[in-house]
């Protein structure tokens, strides 16, 4: 259960980032940009990287045709 919690706290904590940049930015939603720079203030280094990686890569093979 503690591993679910971690997942749980570490999307609620880039969520509640992105949403802040987002206001900061005058914005009313959060795009990739925010998620992404959300994402490289919570991880470390090559934690955040990969993290990011492998979120472009995910977003890309969903949003491509079959």
């Amino acid at each position: 259960m503690s591993v679910l919690s971690f997942f749980n706290d570490v999307f609620d904590q880039t969520a509640t980032e992105a949403s802040r940049l987002a206001h900061h930015n005058n914005r009313h939603m959060s795009s990739s940009k925010e998620i992404q720079t959300a994402v490289r203030l919570l991880l470390d280094g090559k934690l955040s990287k990969h993290a990011v990686s492998e979120g472009k890569k995910a977003v890309f093979n969903y949003t491509s045709p079959l």
